[in-house]
């Protein structure tokens, strides 16, 4: 007989699970939906969170890191600026969709009423049988909104999902749908403007129809002691492009998951990232491309600085089918340490079944040019205020890439601000 060891759920898995058997009578779907949050819900139970033994966990072992679930839903907040100005703004308020507001070509509901109504629309399956985020905010989640976006559409205006919340437990699913030729901003952002501890748990999935041009923003800007666990799904089709930009400048432990699959001829994904870390934080960037047709491209850069006793990490992969030949991809990862304390781990892979490809990786970590550092200082300029600049200017380089003034201007004011907080 082959019996499996039963495991002692550490004081945070506790609190999950607990978080599920309270809120179980509660959270939105009919009986197949329960039943899926049930099954999800067991396996957290049964085999507790990864540790560094799962290999796609091995430089962020949650078991360890996620050591207390905050209870209940938070205090009552209100909607903030949009990060670009002129953005529509559709809110999740502590963890609540709104009504979406008339929006040419714009069309939808909210998740909580397509789990009602059993949309299945709204997967509740696994990435992978390591898939705990997956896992988590399936069993949880509440609400979120479901997104149709007309072919043809040019957005006037970027759209804004902001999750906004001040502590507590907010678990959101979002599905995005792009249809054809359709161009425009859309921002997916998370907030916290009080200090109260929050667990955060955010699943999107993200389709580009033919031609579609999209630039998609994920701003994380969580608390001091937040935990933010997100995951982003992504399909490409025929001539898709898409310019995805990922910013960390908040949060005690982070994990972002990106997972891409790139289905149609002549897509093309850039995506570039941007990790600000200070203090004794933890922030994951965990990237997956599936190469699976011929005469695709990607580019992907990530940046990271490193203050105190941060600690931070990049997985990429990237992975080319047999039949995607004409394949151009390339990934770098960047680091500044700016503390003898600070450490950051890079894992760049290729996966390549494909003969006929121009493929690369590559990761370095470094502190300021001395060389540069001394230019500034020579002309006057203070130590603290040269090393910002320098630091400023290494970063905003992959902001300016995605070619768009008006996002630029307001990450450079964020990474600005993160700055003056944490030299």
């Amino acid at each position: 007989m082959n019996m499996q060891k039963q495991i002692t759920l550490t004081a945070a898995e506790e609190a999950l699970v607990a978080s599920f058997g309270r809120l179980a009578g509660s959270l939105p779907g009919n009986a197949e939906v329960t039943t899926e949050r049930d099954r999800l819900a067991g396996e957290l139970r049964s085999n507790g969170l990864p540790t560094r033994r799962v290999e796609a966990w091995h430089y962020t072992d949650l078991r360890n890191l996620l050591r207390t679930v905050p209870e209940g839903s938070g205090e009552a907040v209100n909607a903030l600026s949009p990060l670009l100005p002129g953005s529509a703004v559709l809110p999740l308020v502590q963890g609540r969709a709104s009504h979406i507001p008339a929006i040419d070509g714009v069309s939808g509901g909210n998740t909580a009423d397509a789990l009602a109504n059993g949309d299945t629309a709204v997967r509740l399956e696994l990435a992978h049988k390591d898939d705990a985020i997956g896992r988590i905010n399936g069993a949880l989640m509440s609400d979120g909104y479901i997104l149709d976006i007309a072919e043809g559409t040019t957005l006037a205006e970027p759209l804004e999902i902001q999750s906004v919340h001040d502590g507590g437990q907010v678990h959101n699913r979002n599905r995005i749908d792009v249809g054809e030729g359709v161009s425009g901003m859309l921002v997916e952002r998370h907030v916290a403007p009080q200090g109260d501890a929050a667990l955060v748990s955010s699943l999107t999935s993200l389709s580009l129809g033919k031609d579609a041009e999209i630039t998609y923003v994920v701003m994380q800007q969580q608390g001091a002691e937040d935990s933010h666990l997100g995951k982003l799904r992504i399909e490409l089709g025929e001539n898709a492009r898409l310019k995805l930009l990922i910013v960390n400048a908040g949060g005690k432990l982070v994990r972002h998951e990106i997972d891409c699959t790139v289905n149609g001829e002549g897509a093309d994904l850039t995506l570039r990232g941007v990790n600000l870390l200070g203090g004794e934080t933890h922030t994951d960037i965990t990237f997956d491309l599936g190469h699976n047709v011929p005469n695709t491209t990607s580019t992907e850069v990530v940046r990271n600085v490193v203050f105190d006793k941060a600690r931070g990490v990049f997985q990429g992969l990237i992975r080319v089918a047999q039949d995607a030949q004409k394949t151009d991809a390339k990934m770098s990862c960047n680091t500044l340490l700016m503390s003898d304390f600070g450490t950051f781990s890079a894992k760049p892979e290729l996966e390549i079944f494909a003969d006929d490809v121009q493929c690369g990786h590559g990761a370095t970590v470094t502190d300021i040019d001395p060389n540069h550092l001394y230019y500034l200082m020579a002309r006057g300029i203070p130590r603290k205020v040269a090393e910002g600049l320098l630091i400023n200017a290494f970063v905003a380089e992959v902001v300016e890439e995605l070619d768009n003034e008006q996002l630029s201007e307001a990450v450079e004011a964020i990474i600005t601000d993160w700055l003056d907080r944490h030299e």
